[in-house]
């Protein structure tokens, strides 16, 4: 009699010993504060050469934006958007002007302590101005390299190069060549501040 009431004890207290067993869930920002910044906004001074214009001698200086969704701790998805009004030096033939809008995945990883890296693959378009290329809007795409430097939870520093390929006309071409363009690959680099939010 006595075995049967001590069955009886020993079934109703196993659903608490089981419930002791697991253990209570966490919000991911309790483990990692930085899961809950999914966007980061950046925003930087920038250079490009100028490899699709005829006797270029110097490239140009601008800004660049992007905007940055994170999916995971490893893996986002950028766009990216620069525009570069003027050269540092005088002597490129005309007036040349690029803007780019680009778009594409990234991956970025921990290296040290306050330091992440990151490659990106993009695609979209670029457009260069006061030079009478026909086209002046060419498909555009490349990938890029870079590192950050984590000053806070939301500041980061960033240093990055890209190299980016388009396929415009040479200038005057239109008798030997029928304005047929040419892929060229334009360098590109950059300084600035992120924002994570």
């Amino acid at each position: 009699m006595k075995s049967k009431w001590l069955f009886f004890v020993l079934v109703s207290l196993l659903p608490v010993a089981a419930a002791a067993q697991i253990a209570p869930e966490r919000p991911a920002a309790a483990e990692n504060p930085d899961a809950a910044l999914k966007w980061k906004a950046y925003a930087g001074f920038s250079y490009t050469s100028l490899n699709q214009v005829n006797q270029s001698r110097y490239g140009l200086i601008g800004f660049n934006l992007e905007l940055s969704r994170d999916f995971g701790r490893f893996f986002a998805v950028t766009a990216d958007g620069a525009y570069y009004p003027s050269s540092y030096a005088s002597g490129n033939p005309g007036n040349p002007k690029v803007s780019m809008i680009l778009a594409g995945p990234e991956v970025h990883a921990p290296v040290f302590e306050r330091w992440n890296a990151f490659g990106h693959v993009l695609l979209g378009g670029e457009h260069t101005g006061g030079t009478s290329q026909t086209p002046d809007i060419s498909f555009a795409g490349g990938f890029g390299v870079g590192v950050e430097y984590k000053w806070s939870q939301r500041i980061l520093f960033r240093a990055s190069g890209d190299d980016i390929a388009s396929s415009f006309s040479l200038v005057n071409n239109s008798d030997q060549l029928g304005n047929s363009p040419h892929r060229r690959w334009n360098a590109r680099g950059g300084i600035g501040v992120a924002y994570r939010f």
